[in-house]
């Protein structure tokens, strides 16, 4: 078992999920289902691109568990997975783009800081909003070699040697003793339907289902009632985009932004194109209610996410929009791209290059228009 300790800024960040007094603390299974949106979306993208993983299967799904007894909640999908050095930088460390701006807007109020939370987007760390210790256990896919994690937020976390069946990372949550209410079942659901709905990967709890009892024409009793413990899948996992907008609800355009930007805020306006033709491509834009604190960084972080057929590419290209359109958060889905894509060919590629001017068009004078 080696210990380590948290990279400064993650400490400070943490030290404030600890202490805060966020009152919106259920953002914490928005962002851990979001990381296991992205760690299938990794997979997915691997699987289909390199050979090192062409032997690996890809069964997407995530699976949240409710322990009363316990009082654990368990996140735990099927994506990538992480090996030492993934835990080190991902868990140990924020590389995030924006973090600095994030730490230097804090002013030391709680009350006051805990309002960033949402819009910076608070990640793994959310968890200790509402535990006092998390347990990770992970193996990543092609690799042999399961570690499991361990911290209870107090600047030093522990790695060790495990076994797991197959690849992908659990993420277990000892909860604190006032935070009972997400061990229910109804909870979680309608926590996930707010904010989860649109992950386009099943997401799958054990719920109980009231049979009733079984009686003869004389009404008497065969079988007893009884309640019976059902895994259901608890969102709907198709991608909002791909939808046609008459189908789309002003609700359901609002809760996508939600799982997209981290942000608890309602979008400002939304734009909504299917492109066909020569070039077909689908677009969601959102422009925020609020210019993202990295907004004048040269750091920035895009926040625009590349599928090309519903398979997730890159979320940290800058070419994909002009640098006038940074604040705009969003997808775009191409299906022209080859599935390796790399930056060079985003870069110089006439089909991207098509794309991208008659995205930058569209969406400067809707946009301005709006703002």
């Amino acid at each position: 078992m080696a210990k380590h300790q948290f990279q400064t800024e993650a400490n400070q960040i943490l030290n404030l999920m600890i202490h805060s007094l966020y009152s919106n603390k259920e953002i914490f299974i928005r962002e851990l289902v979001s990381n296991a949106s992205d760690a299938l979306d990794k997979l997915n993208m691997l699987v289909l691109t390199e050979d090192k993983y062409k032997d690996v299967t890809f069964a997407p799904r995530i699976d949240i568990v409710a322990n009363k007894e316990a009082k654990t909640l368990t996140i735990k999908d099927s994506g990538i997975g992480m090996n030492e050095e993934d835990l080190m930088n991902n868990l140990g460390t924020i590389a995030k783009s924006g973090t600095k701006a994030f730490l230097e807007n804090l002013s030391g109020d709680q009350k006051e800081d805990s309002n960033l939370i949402g819009q910076f987007g608070v990640g793994f760390y959310a968890c200790f909003m509402v535990a006092d210790k998390v347990e990770v256990t992970t193996k990543k896919a092609g690799e042999d070699q399961a570690l499991l994690w361990t911290s209870a937020g107090d600047g030093e976390f522990e790695i060790e040697n495990t076994t797991q069946e197959g690849h992908g990372t659990t993420i277990v949550m000892h909860l604190k003793d006032a935070e009972d209410e997400f061990l229910e079942v109804h909870r979680i659901d309608t926590i996930v339907k707010k904010y989860s709905n649109h992950i386009p990967f099943p997401i799958f709890m054990d719920k109980e289902n009231f049979v009733a009892a079984v009686k003869d024409d004389d009404d008497k009793e065969i079988e007893p009632s009884r309640t019976d413990i059902v895994n259901e899948q608890i969102n709907k996992a198709n991608a909002l985009w791909t939808m046609a907008k008459k189908d789309v609800t002003d609700d359901e355009y609002k809760d996508f932004y939600s799982s997209i930007a981290h942000s608890s805020e309602e979008p400002l306006a939304w734009m909504h194109n299917k492109s066909e033709g020569a070039v077909e491509y689908t677009t969601l834009f959102y422009i925020p209610s609020k210019a993202p604190m990295d907004l004048f960084r040269v750091d920035y972080q895009t926040g625009i996410k590349l599928y090309i057929n519903r398979v997730f590419i890159t979320d940290d290209e800058k070419e994909l929009m002009p640098t006038y359109l940074r604040f705009l958060r969003g997808v775009i889905d191409s299906k022209d791209l080859p599935l390796n894509v790399s930056r060079e060919i985003l870069q110089s590629n006439p089909i991207m290059d098509k794309i991208k001017k008659n995205i930058s068009e569209k969406s400067s004078f809707r946009a301005f228009k709006n703002v």
